[in-house]
């Protein structure tokens, strides 16, 4: 202890005097980032503007949720209105905030839709368009909202999607069903999930069954990808949890992304990351926000994961692989 400090009794920073001062990772405060799955498009104006004031670089606005379309089953008119906002708002978005937004556009198996195969038709219209960067988010789903979609039609949709983002060069968006919950208890059905607005009283019996059907669901659009000729690499697994993390990392050449930004709901957040890292490094690893108006969810999710991860021990440069080099490279936005 420095007996010459001035205080008037000993402080800790008396007894702290000296020992080595830790370094500080000041090259977080100002590390670009990308959030390579989100609804933000359905987000307030306050909350984009968060993205942007905690250092958001970039985004990928992914437009495919059955969550928006008021009719059950969906019909494609109503996928389509859903690409075209978003296709509509993209440009005004990006000007607002300054960050660079991009687009993802699919069709999510989570509902039913009439008439599939004219949305995929249109498809390939909207996948040459310059701000779409994406397929998706899309992958068979075990249970359906309201209407079940039977395993075949979906594995056949799935994969075709897969086929178009192999023709234009595009990453698929994987809809991978998590498993992961922060408590045991279940809420009184009648109220559902606060913070998820969604009929959960609506869901339909699965459409896969066994041990395991959330990674039999994953295994099965691994498989759409092979017959699609898309490579692995071109594949985002989002929603990554510990019931898909060892086959997707050791058995497949995917990429895995951590959706963090609820981790109230579905229990993951950055220390799953962090021992990802460590286990299989930075290389094929990302982090998600999924933040979306019908969620309790984070837009500053992404930077608060970057100070915890480095709190855990994973070093700079593995962080910025993991938040901007990694999303940066798979969406093109270094293009």
């Amino acid at each position: 202890m420095n007996p010459n400090y001035p205080t008037k009794r000993p402080t800790d920073d008396a007894y702290l005097h000296d020992e080595e001062e830790p370094r500080l990772p000041t090259e977080l405060l100002n590390m670009p980032w990308i959030d390579g799955h989100n609804h933000a498009h359905t987000l307030s104006w306050d909350d984009r503007e968060r993205y942007a004031l905690s250092g958001c670089e970039g985004m990928v606005m992914v437009s495919s949720g059955y969550h928006w379309t008021p009719y059950k089953p969906v019909r494609a008119s109503d996928v389509r209105f859903l690409w075209d906002d978003a296709v509509n708002r993209r440009a005004a978005i990006e000007r607002n905030h300054f960050f660079r937004a991009r687009l993802g556009l699919g069709i999510h198996t989570g509902v039913r839709i009439e008439d599939p195969d004219e949305l995929l038709e249109a498809m390939d219209g909207y996948c040459q368009l310059p701000e779409v960067v994406a397929v998706g988010e899309t992958g068979v789903t075990p249970s359906q909202h309201v209407e079940a979609w039977g395993l075949d039609e979906q594995r056949a949709i799935v994969q075709a999607q897969m086929e178009l983002a192999t023709q234009h060069d595009l990453p698929v968006i994987l809809h991978t069903p998590n498993t992961s919950s922060s408590s045991g208890r279940s809420y009184r059905p009648a109220f559902g999930v606060p913070g998820y607005e969604k009929n959960y009283g609506l869901g339909q019996e699965p459409v896969i069954t066994g041990e395991n059907p959330a990674l039999k669901a994953v295994k099965i659009d691994i498989e759409a990808a092979h017959d699609a000729g898309l490579p692995e690499d071109r594949v985002v697994a989002s929603h990554a949890d510990q019931n898909n993390i060892q086959y997707l990392m050791k058995e497949t050449e995917c990429y895995l992304s951590f959706t963090i930004g609820h981790s109230w709901l579905i229990g993951v957040g950055p220390a799953d990351v962090a021992d990802a890292i460590d286990e299989y490094g930075p290389e094929r690893i990302m982090i998600d926000t999924d933040c979306a108006n019908i969620l309790k969810t984070d837009p500053y999710a992404i930077k608060r994961a970057m100070f915890e991860l480095y709190r855990y021990g994973i070093d700079t440069d593995a962080i910025r692989k993991v938040v901007w080099e990694n999303p940066r490279d798979v969406y093109g936005f270094s293009n």
